[in-house]
């Protein structure tokens, strides 16, 4: 569920930077890399169809975020430069992901290095 807290005043895509960009009601501004947001795409194809990792993403250090749609007023769809599309962002998970970027990076990083994979 969607609360008010989580839902961002102002979203910019920062393309020189490689951030989206939140602002929210309380001051907060959350800088979000494309990247990040790429690998933990909250799509199928991203995170499986049942439970488990989902399917390790690789070679997204350059992605680009090349589109932005508001889905209703709990989510926002975006389009990445390798054609990624089907990920529904809610207001939630997009804060989830700020606030927790720090272990989301460590948690992604680790993977790779498990599984043998490179960022790009």
């Amino acid at each position: 569920m969607s609360s008010p807290d989580n839902r961002p005043t102002d979203i910019r895509i920062r393309k020189q930077s490689r951030l989206l960009e939140l602002e929210y009601g309380s001051g907060q501004v959350v800088g979000l890399p494309f990247e990040l947001l790429r690998v933990y795409s909250p799509s199928a194809e991203v995170r499986g169809h049942g439970m488990g990792p989902g399917t390790l993403q690789t070679g997204k250090r350059d992605v680009l975020i090349t589109g932005a749609n508001m889905i209703g007023n709990y989510a926002l769809k975006l389009t990445f430069s390798d054609g990624h599309d089907s990920g529904l962002f809610t207001w939630a998970y997009l804060k989830d992901l700020g606030d927790n970027q720090d272990a989301h990076w460590a948690q992604y990083l680790a993977r790779l290095e498990k599984e043998g994979g490179q960022r790009g």
